[in-house]
């Protein structure tokens, strides 16, 4: 996600029937973005606890696009057993029970994860106990943040706003990186991510942050700029640090599931380390 852009094809091939020139198969993305959003917002406008549904499905489905990747691209065996089912218990547990659930389900986690893996051998131990603990963090626990966002009375607003902050960076950036960029902004990691995207992003960021907090959570504007400038450089990380991890294991997507987007955690990212900054801001600013 977040595709701020350098313009010009490079070394890049000749795109696919229907690709942009960003790269992405457009119709196709613009498509399954539309249905993802309209599956959020149903859960979200009718029974709160559906929305925790919707978090818990992709939890489970990125958990194992996730180890998938880490077995085919580096052969580590992550306790998908165990990672799965402690994934859903930390993001169910994060609705009634908030931090407390959540960090008792994820040491309950390690704790059989480390079992778990006994079975296998002292050969890639800590690896694949490592990665089974990386994962369950990485997916369930940031996740579980956008849960606790949903949990207080005016719960909807704050996850529209983290969701409207974290798409309108993903926009800014890929308008103004397809127009506009010329300067990498990490050409070794996303060779197509530009300082100008990113500057797209930070405009488009803030300007949305000042307006959904000013608007629909009471904060005043300047909370809101900080908002959607803190959900823009977390989206860009997000970004980063899922291409980096796919650049390691040698794999271009993390799964197939998405048409025009890969698989589902390769939509993830920028919202996964999005949602624990969202919720820490929105904590502070405008107390639930």
């Amino acid at each position: 996600m977040g595709a701020q852009q350098v313009s010009g094809g490079g070394d890049q091939g000749a795109p696919e029937k229907g690709a942009s020139r960003a790269g992405r198969n457009l119709p196709a993305a613009i498509a399954v973005g539309v249905g993802l959003g309209a599956v959020i917002l149903v859960a979200l406008l009718t029974v709160r606890e559906l929305f925790v549904g919707v978090v818990a499905i992709a939890v489970a489905v990125s958990t194992y696009e996730l180890a998938g990747a880490l077995r085919r691209g580096a052969g580590i065996r992550v306790g998908l057993v165990p990672v799965l089912l402690g994934g859903q218990a930390v993001v169910w547990l994060a609705w009634p029970y908030e931090r407390g659930g959540v960090l008792g389900a994820f040491v309950v986690t390690i704790l059989v994860c480390l079992i778990w893996r006994l079975k296998d051998g002292a050969d890639g131990y800590l690896r694949d106990v490592t990665a089974s603990i990386f994962t369950v963090a990485y997916v369930a626990v940031f996740a579980a943040f956008a849960v606790m966002l949903v949990v207080p009375d005016d719960g909807v607003f704050r996850v529209l706003a983290f969701l409207i902050g974290v798409v309108l960076s993903d926009t800014g950036g890929y308008v103004a990186g397809v127009l506009f960029g010329k300067h990498p902004m990490a050409p070794t990691i996303s060779p197509k991510k530009s300082w100008e995207g990113f500057a797209g992003s930070m405009v488009a960021g803030m300007v949305g942050g000042a307006l959904t907090v000013g608007l629909m959570l009471d904060g005043h504007w300047w909370q809101g700029v900080l908002f959607g400038a803190a959900l823009v450089v977390t989206a860009t990380a997000g970004d980063l640090v899922e291409s980096l991890i796919k650049r390691d294991l040698g794999i271009k997507d993390m799964g197939t599931l998405l048409p025009g987007h890969g698989g589902l955690m390769d939509r993830m990212d920028s919202l996964l380390p999005s949602a624990v900054v969202a919720w820490l801001l929105l904590h502070v600013f405008v107390p639930g």
